[in-house]
Order: C-alpha cells, then sequence, then structure tokens
C-alpha cells in the first residue's frame, strides 16, 4: 500500500472526505465516460460535470469516506498513480484560508484569529471550524476552501484548531454595485397612503440610532461587512418616514470611521444600502 493511499484510509476511517491528486493538484477523472472532461467538467476537472456515474466521480464531489470506494476500482489505479492526497474541508466542517505567499500570511498574522496552521509549498493553511461558501482571490494571494471545494492534505499541522471568524467569512460578502452616486443629503420617500411616521415617538427613533452606533462600536471582525449591515438595518427601519436626517447619518457614518473606515466606504455603503431596499 502506498503513502498517499495510507493517509487517505487513516483519514477517511476518521470521517474526513478524501480523494487522490494527479501531478498539478489536479483530480483524477475516475470513470471512462468522463476522461478528457467529456461529461463537461471545467478544464482540469477542477469541477464537476452533469455525470452520473452513479455519483459525480471527480473533483471536490468525489470525495469520500468509503473505504470500499477508496480502495476499489478505479482509484486503484489513481492511487497507485497520485501525485497528492486532497480532502473536502466543507465536508468535515472546516475551512481552509489558503495563503499562497509571504505577503498574504503576513497579513493573516495581522488580521485574523490564531488557528491550527500547515505549511505549505509556498505559504500556510489556517484551518477553522465551521464551514463556508468557498471563493478564489478573495483578496491579493488569499483563497477560502471550505465548502464545494477541496484542499491538499499536508500533515495535521501545528496549534489549536479556533471557530470560523466573521473576519473570514466577510471575505467573501459583495455589497450590490451602487446604480447611483449618494448624497450627503439624503432624501427618502414618505410611505405610501399619508406619509405619517409609523414609528409616531421620536425617541423609537433616537434609540434605533444609539444601538446602530453601539453595534459598529463593538464590530471586531468584518467591520466592512458590519457597517453595510447596520446601515442596511437602520434604512430598513427608518427610510421610508422621513424621519432620517443628515445629523443621523454624520452619527453613523462617525461611529464607522472610529472604526478605521473611510468616508468613501461610508457613502459607498449608504448608497448600496439604498439601492438594496429601493429608496
Amino acid at each position: 500500500m502506498n503513502t498517499h493511499l495510507s493517509t487517505a484510509l487513516n483519514l477517511a476511517g476518521r470521517g474526513v472526505p478524501m480523494l487522490p491528486l494527479r501531478a498539478g493538484k489536479v483530480p483524477f477523472g475516475n470513470c471512462p465516460a468522463c476522461r478528457d472532461n467529456a461529461c463537461g467538467g471545467r478544464p482540469n476537472m477542477k469541477t464537476p460535470g452533469p455525470c452520473t456515474c452513479p455519483r459525480p466521480c471527480h473533483a471536490w464531489a468525489a470525495a469520500t469516506t468509503d473505504l470500499a470506494l477508496i480502495t476499489g476500482r478505479p482509484w486503484a489505479t489513481a492511487w497507485a498513480q497520485a501525485a497528492a492526497v486532497a480532502y473536502h474541508p466543507g465536508g468535515v466542517g472546516l475551512t481552509v484560508v489558503d495563503l499562497d505567499h509571504a505577503d498574504a500570511v503576513a497579513w493573516a498574522r495581522r488580521m485574523l484569529p490564531v488557528t491550527r496552521t500547515v505549511t505549505t509549498t509556498r505559504g500556510e493553511h489556517w484551518i477553522y471550524q465551521g464551514a463556508m461558501q468557498s471563493a478564489n482571490a478573495v483578496r491579493p494571494g488569499v483563497d477560502i476552501k471550505s465548502t464545494m471545494s477541496y484542499a491538499r492534505w499536508l500533515g495535521p499541522g501545528t496549534g489549536t484548531m479556533t471557530a470560523l471568524p466573521d473576519t473570514v467569512r466577510a471575505l467573501v460578502v459583495k455589497e450590490p454595485s451602487p446604480v447611483r452616486p449618494a448624497s450627503r443629503a439624503v432624501t427618502v420617500p414618505v410611505p405610501v397612503g399619508g406619509g405619517e411616521c409609523p414609528h409616531r415617538m421620536p425617541a423609537y427613533l433616537e434609540r434605533g440610532i444609539a444601538m446602530a452606533e453601539q453595534r459598529i462600536s463593538k464590530a471586531t471582525n468584518g467591520v466592512h461587512a458590519a457597517v453595510y449591515r447596520v446601515f442596511l438595518a437602520v434604512l430598513s427601519a427608518h427610510g421610508r418616514c422621513g424621519c432620517l436626517t443628515e445629523t443621523h447619518m454624520a452619527r453613523l457614518f462617525a461611529a464607522a470611521q472610529a472604526k478605521g473606515e473611510s468616508l468613501r466606504h461610508c457613502t459607498d455603503a449608504w448608497a448600496n444600502a439604498l439601492t438594496r431596499l429601493g429608496l
């Protein structure tokens, strides 16, 4: 039994979905119908096509904990030719932050909570407990590998694995693109049916703005996304009755800037929230 197959069997026995990789960190096409991407998979077989033989047989979808499948045909030949072994992080509730060079590693050390790390050829894998959407190039040299993705197995790593932080989740949050520039003076339409404020008491709005300021000030991870979510919540609650003033908006911007956000980001986030709500 070769080393890669032995590793795969050991990890699969502990519930980690495994698969073999050929040279270039690319999965095998594991059945005749899928060779040369005949099944419709993307180039290099990195994502599965619509094959049902009887299930997707390559890329992350092929990862399995079934020891009989791992040792049986057609994988017996694949393991003999494998250049590396991979696993499906999302399938076992993990997220791998793939840091591809020294600058990316330096960024992670400044910005991310300490967790288990694994040394790679050019950088490091930071592994967190918790699954999320995968995405490539979320910032220079940084990929997120979790659901519907695979990562090379390079050993157990060092350090204690910690919970997936909002800082990492926020890397794949994309705000809607603004369709019009924001203005410092916010004009919002009155509600259909007369325009009377449904909140009735000014104290309701004041309490809402104060709570929004507090939520921004307490954000510790993913401040960029947190500011957008707070703006969206405030406009959702108060944006249609004509109560919001430039003073309220300035208070929220000041809270965001105190957390390190730029005026440009505040303006864009406010515009995006208006667009999202159709205001």
